[in-house]
């Protein structure tokens, strides 16, 4: 069954980039430029995986998280933040609102397949 990922992310750049590497490693991708949108993304239909990207306009991405997790089936995507916030506070605070994993900007496809392999969406690095 293919798995599918929604990216959450203020930029248009980042957000092509990842999903590049995503459908390289066989995903369905969904695109949203922020929170609000990718809430009204997954009332429509729950992803497998999201890439979250912190700092964005209208919901930010801890906002997104708490708002997800809410949801009936919101404990069910695994959630990877993507950002450029490094302090260990913002990194603390993801995890403890229901991120599974956390990437520091800038990233490239090895840390991406990294994170999915730990979470369990992809098999083999």
């Amino acid at each position: 069954m293919i798995k599918t990922c929604l990216v959450v992310d203020d930029s248009r750049t980042v957000r092509r980039l990842v999903r590049r590497i995503l459908e390289d490693l066989s995903f369905d991708v969904s695109e949203a430029e922020n929170g609000k949108v990718g809430l009204e993304l997954c009332d429509q239909s729950m992803p497998d995986a999201i890439l979250l990207d912190w700092n964005m306009p209208l919901t930010d991405g801890l906002s997104f998280l708490k708002a997800l997790r809410g949801r009936p089936e919101g404990q069910v995507p695994k959630v990877i933040f993507c950002t450029s916030e490094s302090d260990l506070s913002h990194i603390a605070e993801a995890l403890g609102h229901g991120a599974n994993e956390y990437i520091m900007k800038p990233f490239d496809a090895d840390i991406i397949k990294e994170k999915l392999f730990e979470v369990g969406l992809i098999e083999t690095l």
